[in-house]
């Protein structure tokens, strides 16, 4: 079982859908595809646990936001699209029954929407695509070296084909190679 906290914290994000203007009616919908995610991610370095209660958050934000988190902790001073932070790689008390803490998924609007348009994407199902790869993030896995990447975009597809999501890797019909 997965608890998961949903803010929307920047205006602007029920341009995607009316399921993107309530709190509680995005977790409700996300929760399937972040249930799917963690069964299927759970990968290097992720302590899931069958029956294990697990908790994430994933928070809706906004460019300056992002901008603002990546400069502080990763040193990059520009907006990106979706920021993990996981909260596993610490040493975990040993409280039994105590859930596990998997960490945030941060998401800014105008690059999501940006990218969508770019790639000519749904932004919605843009948006979805970015918090299956933030939970593989919190998850362990990573896209540092070719192999890593082939293996966590295989991960995505397959589960975001399971919701009716088209592979985000591949170039529309009629469309320019997808930029680097």
């Amino acid at each position: 079982m997965i608890d998961l906290a949903v803010s929307i914290d920047a205006p602007g994000w029920s341009a995607l859908g009316p399921g993107f203007a309530d709190e509680d009616a995005l977790a409700a919908a996300l929760e399937p595809l972040v249930e799917a995610t963690v069964a299927a991610g759970a990968g290097p370095g992720a302590a899931i646990e069958p029956g294990r209660p697990t908790e994430l958050s994933v928070v809706f934000a906004d460019n300056d936001t992002v901008q603002r988190l990546n400069r502080d902790y990763r040193g990059k001073d520009a907006p990106t699209n979706v920021l993990s932070f996981a909260l596993t790689e610490a040493e975990e008390p040993d409280f039994p029954g105590a859930p596990l803490v998997l960490g945030d998924v941060v998401l800014a609007l105008e690059t999501v929407l940006a990218e969508a348009e770019r790639d000519r994407k749904a932004p919605a199902d843009h948006a979805r695509h970015l918090v299956v790869h933030g939970i593989l993030h919190l998850l362990g896995h990573d896209h540092m070296t070719d192999d890593e990447a082939e293996a966590m975009e295989r991960i995505e597809t397959a589960i975001l084909a399971r919701f009716g999501i088209a592979d985000p890797y591949s170039d529309p019909p009629d469309s320019p190679p997808h930029p680097a």
